[in-house]
């Protein structure tokens, strides 16, 4: 029976979309699953701690956003946007940028108001651009002085119109987690920016343990899905780190029977790619695991998730772990009870299936 991405979609007004997070990051909405079953819960995001089995072991991603998403305005007045994906020497950036075909080479765009000036080189066969930075002795301080949160495209901010230090520095701040602290990603793993302190600090009160490990979100991330079967799609790379510590936490909560918990599908990805390539002491590599039902899990018991793009891997990937009618339904549900969807929007929590 062919599984088509079609089938992981899901009608969705557009006014769910969250454009901004809420003011306190703990009162988003959390809706409690749980492996093998129907129900479906309503809580929120503070009484995490509670509903957690407290011999759990909660697993994060500490991957850090940098602010690499630049505006520029052309002499002509063609307002420019640019997102800064690899950096292949000093000074040399691998970019995205939109309107691109207003860019010839050898011309010179003034980002942040003149602040980044670079130049186009040339354009790459993935259609991005090649940009030379003027200096690159200083160029991390003046990105981190000047440079915006890569917000996905589904969250709207008028660049060149309003959006002053004030409001560039507010995303910043909210398109981190609490716990960031390795940089590399392209995006933030979204799952994790629920937490605060203080809900960590009553997550291990009550028993549960913690650990991290490193996943740098890659731009395959926003990238659209082309083909309809899903045995079709080819999944992109990203880089991920798994420390000696970690490993030990994960294989102790094994042996003693303990779930094991994700927080956030990048978790999951580098959880299940770590016990696919042997599960060793400490790892760091690329992956391309795709999840995809039907998938037997070694290491994830449950997931902390928000709610997904439809047709995406990303819902493949939690219908592997919760089952894709029972996903369908609990997400009609989410829509019927005006749950906040994507990235500043609210959460579920997949728990372990009790024995």
């Amino acid at each position: 029976m062919t599984d088509r991405f079609e089938d992981y979609d899901f009608p969705l007004p557009e006014h769910l979309i969250a454009q901004r997070p809420l003011p306190a990051r703990d009162r988003s909405r959390l809706m409690l699953l749980q492996r093998g079953s129907d129900a479906i819960a309503h809580h929120v995001f503070s009484e995490l701690p509670a509903l957690l089995p407290p011999d759990a072991l909660l697993v994060m991603n500490n991957t850090r956003v940098p602010p690499r998403r630049l505006a520029a305005r052309l002499p002509s007045g063609v307002e420019l946007e640019a997102l800064l994906v690899v950096e292949e020497a000093p000074g040399l950036w691998h970019a995205l940028v939109r309107k691109a075909r207003r860019i010839k080479p050898g011309m010179t765009i003034p980002f942040a108001e003149g602040a980044l000036p670079a130049r186009a080189l040339e354009r790459t066969e993935d259609g991005a651009w090649r940009l030379q930075f003027e200096s690159s002795q200083d160029l991390t301080a003046r990105l981190e002085a000047h440079g915006m949160a890569p917000l996905p495209p589904y969250i709207r901010r008028d660049l060149h119109g309003g959006y002053d230090a004030a409001a560039v520095q507010a995303d910043r701040a909210a398109y981190q987690t609490c716990y960031a602290r390795v940089e590399g990603a392209i995006a933030a793993p979204t799952a994790g920016l629920h937490f605060t302190p203080q809900v960590l600090a009553d997550v291990r009160a009550r028993g549960v343990e913690t650990a991290e490990l490193t996943l740098h979100v890659g731009l395959g991330t926003f990238a659209k899905v082309k083909v309809s079967d899903t045995a079709d799609h080819t999944m992109h790379d990203e880089w991920f780190e798994l420390p000696a510590e970690t490993a030990a936490r994960i294989m102790q909560a094994r042996a003693q029977g303990r779930p094991v918990i994700a927080v956030g599908t990048t978790t999951v990805r580098a959880l299940e790619s770590w016990a696919a390539e042997g599960a060793r002491p400490d790892h760091q590599g690329w992956t391309r695991l795709y999840i995809r039902p039907p998938y037997e899990f070694r290491i994830v018991d449950g997931l902390l998730t928000n709610f997904h793009l439809p047709k995406s891997t990303l819902m493949l990937m939690v219908s592997a772990l919760y089952g894709r009618e029972r996903l369908l339904a609990a997400y009609a549900e989410a829509v019927a009870q005006e749950y906040r969807f994507f990235s500043f929007g609210d959460c579920m929590l997949i728990a372990p299936q009790r024995v």
